[in-house]
């Protein structure tokens, strides 16, 4: 495993050097100094290595060969290739850099996807080695996997799908788990022990499929509920795409595939819905819904992660292709959730949940938020058995009715606690009146 660093541009190279420098990173010869030192014989030449020739800056990076040291260095050059395309302005943008950079540029993109540091198992793509042309490259991949629950409480790896951008399947295959499986959940993943018995690839197997096109620079597309990832058990399949931080370097990479990649397009983060006041990630069903106008998921039907793969592609071709909004409107079953909530916000510190329950009639569950703050105010969604009682409990809040910032029905009401001080907050429906 050694770095291809020929078709490095002069800056990546000069920045991977100034890595090496502040980690202490050591080659087969040493560090920087030391192969300034050997190579040089006159005093006083320059450290820097924006001073030192493409060539120079080539052979010193060519000395390290120990595989944890390869793979910082591609994963700051992965880096460094994201953040020029932050940096670059979007109107040069081809569609699919459109999209990679909706991606990145989602909250949770750096928030959400946080995981532990390479192992010698992971495969790191070497494309932020090449020149910035490798950003260019349209060429697809998405990817869907398959999870079952091993016996250490880990996700293990059973199947796996890929398809191009014509949507021709390169990759459908089980996968032998490293460790004991405990449950393979084949009410979802349509995956019996028999099916794990006749597999004979490996992780390494899979990485090596897929390769040669990450190499190449082609994107990598999914669907990624993080949330999921998270949990030891899943409920859902997982597409994995995801990101980590690493002494301040935000690498890109598939999870459960342990492939580091930063080309990523991630449906889950590219989509959300109108109006939505809290980012709510719409489900690979409900895109497909409303974007290509089928369900890739029944109720009761088990995943496929050929149907999966297809549809993330389909789905991002469709904003490609053409033109797609990107913004959909939220399904019907995601309004009538909404509907059967109230939100209390503006709750003073002193407010008790037993207080609360004075302000609204009918029968009701609290979900508290606390306060950011020691004694701030905090807020409360109260979920009632149907929209129909959420609307009366509302109607029956004494109190002046006005909006909110969205145009959201809000009562504001004061009322006296049981200690005699009078205290004030807002009641406020999760939705507009007559939202269909």
């Amino acid at each position: 495993m050694e770095l291809k660093l020929a078709t490095a541009e002069k800056k990546v190279l000069e920045e991977l050097v100034k890595l090496v420098q502040s980690r202490g990173l050591r080659g087969e010869n040493g560090g920087w100094k030391e192969f300034l030192d050997a190579k040089d014989k006159k005093i006083g030449s320059p450290n820097d290595p924006s001073k030192r020739s493409h060539d120079e800056l080539v052979a010193f990076l060519t000395t390290f060969k120990e595989k944890q040291d390869l793979q910082v260095l591609k994963c700051h050059a992965n880096f460094l290739l994201i953040e020029k395309l932050e940096q670059e302005s979007p109107y040069n943008d081809t569609p699919e850099q459109s999209l990679i950079r909706l991606t990145i540029e989602h909250p949770a993109y750096s928030l959400d996807y946080s995981f532990e540091p390479h192992s010698e198992d992971w495969f790191v793509s070497d494309v932020g080695m090449k020149t910035s042309k490798v950003m260019e490259s349209t060429e697809m991949v998405a990817v869907d996997c398959e999870m079952v629950l091993c016996d250490d409480g880990t996700e293990g790896l059973v199947r796996v799908a890929a398809v191009d951008r014509h949507l021709k399947v390169i990759l459908d295959e089980f996968v032998k788990p490293d460790k004991p499986v405990v449950d393979y959940r084949t009410d979802i993943t349509g995956i019996t022990a028999e099916d794990i018995e006749k597999a004979t690839l490996s992780l390494v197997d899979i990485q090596e499929t897929l390769q040669p096109f990450l190499s190449n620079g082609a994107i990598l597309v999914g669907h990624s509920l993080n949330k999921d990832l998270e949990g030891k058990f899943k409920q859902v399949s997982q597409k994995s795409v995801c990101c980590f931080y690493w002494s301040n370097i935000i690498v890109t990479l598939i999870t459960v595939l342990k492939i580091d990649h930063p080309k990523v397009i991630d449906t889950a983060l590219v989509f959300k819905y109108s109006n939505a006041r809290r980012p709510k990630r719409a489900s690979l069903n409900n895109l497909c819904k409303s974007i290509l106008g089928y369900e890739v998921r029944k109720a009761g039907v088990s995943h496929d992660c050929v149907h999966d793969a297809t549809a993330a592609m389909k789905l991002a071709l469709a904003v490609i292709e053409k033109r797609s909004n990107t913004t959909i409107p939220p399904s019907k079953e995601m309004l009538e959730v909404e509907k059967a909530k109230l939100f209390i916000h503006k709750i003073p510190h002193n407010v008790t949940s037993k207080d609360l329950e004075q302000v609204l009639s009918g029968e009701f569950t609290l979900d508290v938020k606390p306060a950011k703050t020691l004694r701030g105010c905090y807020c409360a969604f109260v979920v009632f058995h149907s929209s129909k009682e959420a609307d009366q409990a509302f109607e029956n809040v004494e109190g002046d009715q006005g909006q909110d910032s969205f145009g959201l029905p809000q009562k504001l009401v004061i009322f006296k606690l049981t200690s005699g001080s009078r205290v004030s907050m807002y009641v406020r429906k999760m939705v507009q009146d007559g939202s269909a």
